[in-house]
């Protein structure tokens, strides 16, 4: 039967809302015995079944929930189902070559992240409920996989994110049965890459952007192009691969430009797309001292801000260097700019673009504005599934 949770009048707003958190503070009472990361009956205040959910007394987000039916029973079939239904939408929506398989929350999967890269999965387990599970899923997916003719080949564990102390967890990193080369080979948007499961940023490489970076090649045929915070180099290779004539991409991390260089190598870009390691918040101004201008500036910072409370400083951040980018577009150029913090929501993030814009005495022409590709599908009411917002717009100077 297992324990039953009972909330307090009046919580479980987010829950009945669509959804799928219960914070500790809503909890009332507990009956029967469990251990953290089990699965426990929910209840509302008068009795009523609200469903079934990992728990664990360790998190804030004290219970996860799985199913709205307290009559689901939570075992491989039920997780077979969750997984083929993520795939399948997957081949629907994006291509499957490299994509995220598996979104947490957003996929009623809560708590965990899989990528596949060609013929590897890596994995990331953000909660202990799910972690418990772990290898059951990723045994099921690979036979979900095989039937559609796709064999893969390794599993590496990324689950090294901070978030894991506030579950009671330790962070981990390593393979998942037999060891394999970890610089995968990957093809997005005809711009190949390597990709470094190992080392790399959080899975090792960023397919939240995918039809971001295709967007781009648009307004970067024959365009001398600026990107910042380029990490592994990805912007400014789809701006070279789409013919600019120059392309300069800026990082502060000399792991990811050495990277970048390999992969401006991989696809014979090195004559056009060059990198340098420099604090982007130094080279802007430094840039426009000198006077120079770029067609198109493409600004893909990290998230300045991972929580309510540093959400100023992150305004701040965001507002110069939108500010400084504007400045060193041509007049009729492209700036494409972009936020992956959940906090730094679309209307503040909008605002805050909107500043920059009138402080460097420019006009802002928006030529669209875009998400996280589909394969990280935004649940509606899951808030922390919207994370990412990215606009293109033509800068028209003061006329």
């Amino acid at each position: 039967m297992g324990a039953i949770v009972t909330l307090k009048k009046g919580e479980g707003r987010l829950l009945k809302s669509g959804g799928a958190w219960i914070f500790d503070n809503e909890v009332d009472t507990i009956v029967g015995s469990f251990e953290n990361g089990d699965i426990v009956i929910v209840k509302d205040f008068d009795g009523y079944p609200l469903g079934k959910g990992f728990i664990n007394t360790n998190s804030k987000i004290f219970i996860r929930m799985l199913t709205r039916h307290v009559d689901t029973e939570i075992d491989e079939a039920f997780f077979t189902k969750r997984l083929q239904d993520a795939w399948d939408y997957r081949k629907k929506t994006v291509d499957t070559s490299s994509c995220h398989v598996v979104f947490g929350e957003a996929d009623f999967l809560p708590g965990i992240v899989i990528d596949k890269f060609e013929n590897v999965l890596v994995v990331e387990s953000l909660a202990l409920g799910i972690d418990k599970v772990k290898n059951l899923l990723i045994n099921i997916l690979k036979n979900i996989l095989k039937n559609d003719g796709i064999i893969i080949e390794g599993v590496y564990e990324r689950s090294d994110a901070k978030v894991r102390k506030h579950e009671g967890m330790d962070t981990y990193k390593g393979f998942i049965g037999d060891e394999f080369n970890t610089k995968v080979h990957i093809n997005e948007n005809g711009v190949r890459y390597i990709v470094d499961v190992k080392d790399g940023q959080k899975t090792g490489f960023f397919l939240d952007q995918k039809y971001n970076r295709l967007a781009i090649q648009r307004i970067c045929k024959d365009a001398k192009v600026l990107d910042c915070f380029t990490h592994t180099g990805s912007f400014a290779l789809n701006a070279g691969i789409a013919g600019a004539s120059s392309v300069l991409g800026v990082d502060a991390s000399e792991l990811a430009i050495a990277q970048a260089r390999e992969n401006a190598a991989l696809n014979g870009l090195e004559s056009t797309v060059s990198f340098e390691c420099r604090d982007v918040f130094d080279l802007l101004p430094e840039l426009e001292s000198k006077g120079e201008q770029f067609d198109v500036v493409i600004l893909d910072p990290p998230a300045f801000t991972k929580s309510r409370n540093s959400i100023k400083n992150a305004v701040k951040g965001y507002r110069e260097i939108n500010l400084r980018a504007m400045k060193l577009v041509r007049d009729g150029g492209f700036l494409a700019t972009c936020s992956c913090s959940h906090f730094m929501d679309f209307e503040l993030f909008t605002k805050t673009i909107k500043q920059a814009a009138m402080n460097s005495h420019v006009r802002l022409r928006q030529v669209e504005f875009r998400t996280q590709a589909p394969d990280h599908p935004i649940l509606w009411a899951a808030d922390e599934s919207y994370y990412l917002k990215f606009y293109i717009f033509q800068v028209i100077k003061e006329r």
